[in-house]
């Protein structure tokens, strides 16, 4: 990290300290002193990842906390593990729509027809993003596959950006990737409902189309829980672990429940999550687990009484940048 970048980030710190005094706001500050207060600690995190963080460039941040030993683990969507990598192949190619919500069917549907998938603001160019990784990927499961091998997800996504078979694609720099540095890390991405994805979905066409013979070449979210079961085991040994989650859904409800699995179905004496922050938008509601607040979590025997807990109701596009940038500071 250049000097220049450290100094930024402290300034983003001091203007979080000075400014972010009440109500949500608030809330923002304490989450992300007691994330700078665990890390001294000696503590290790876990980002669980929903939504559409990639498409929304999360990785110029949260590739430098990767780096910096301030993430240690990340569980997110099949989405945000290929959309990390197709922002970095073909970011020149995307466009922009900053009138989104004015868009009408017409427009939506020449969209598709220019091939141009939309995530909110953002297209996704199909050409220059999905189909360029999708042939370089299916190099990758055929080699598996004749050497009799399996993988969990990432782990061929790894496999793909160690050959270097992008690399001359690259659009935007490999620091702004937070895949680059979670691979240059060898730290684990948990990745449940790998199926919900553009390559998930690519990789059952090939298995339909017998370019791929088994459907179970890449391990299924049953073997990606047992692997998390293992490191979550061996990572609490010697340290207390933190859960850091952006969104709601699949990514954070599947890695939080690996405590309770441990204590109450195998009846291990395993650590309890020792720090817990959620970034939502969805307010506090009746079965929506996405706006259950924190002490919710005491219950299902995730996290204790004395677990600093809290949750930021707003938009994680803004908010996680800022809480990534104060822990930076340090």
């Amino acid at each position: 990290m250049t000097q220049r970048a450290s100094s930024n980030f402290k300034s983003v710190k001091e203007f979080i300290k000075n400014n972010y005094r009440h109500f949500n706001a608030a809330v923002l500050a304490d989450a992300a002193e007691a994330y700078s207060q665990h890390i001294r600690k000696g503590g290790k995190m876990m980002v669980a990842m929903g939504g559409a963080m990639s498409t929304a460039e999360l990785g110029i941040t949260l590739a430098e906390m990767i780096r910096k030993d301030k993430i240690h683990a990340i569980s997110c969507t099949g989405a945000n593990v290929e959309e990390d990598i197709f922002n970095l192949v073909a970011h020149n190619h995307y466009k922009r729509l900053p009138n989104y919500r004015d868009l009408s069917p017409e427009n939506e549907a020449e969209l598709l027809k220019n091939k141009l998938n939309r995530v909110t603001d953002t297209c996704i160019p199909e050409e220059e993003a999905m189909r360029k990784v999708e042939g370089k990927l299916l190099d990758c499961w055929k080699k598996a596959e004749e050497e009799n091998k399996r993988y969990l997800p990432c782990k061929f996504i790894y496999q793909l950006i160690k050959s270097g078979a992008l690399k001359e694609d690259y659009e935007i720099d490999e620091k702004d990737s937070w895949l680059i540095a979670a691979c240059e890390k060898n730290i684990p991405v948990f990745v449940p409902g790998w199926e919900d994805s553009t390559l998930g979905n690519f990789f059952v066409s090939n298995v339909r189309k017998n370019k791929i013979k088994s459907i179970s070449l890449v391990k299924s979210g049953l073997e990606t829980m047992n692997t998390l079961i293992d490191w979550y085991l061996e990572t609490t040994q010697n340290s207390e672990l933190g859960f850091f989650q952006i969104g709601g859904g699949i990514s954070g409800d599947f890695a939080i429940c690996v405590v309770p699995l441990i204590r109450q179905d195998m009846r291990i004496n395993c650590k309890l999550w020792s720090y817990f922050c959620q970034i939502s938008d969805s307010t506090t509601s009746y079965g929506s687990y996405s706006g259950a607040v924190p002490n919710e979590k005491i219950t299902w025997e995730k996290i204790s009484v004395t677990t600093p807990r809290f949750i930021i109701e707003s938009d994680a596009t803004i908010v996680a940048p800022l809480i990534f940038s104060y822990v930076l500071a340090e």
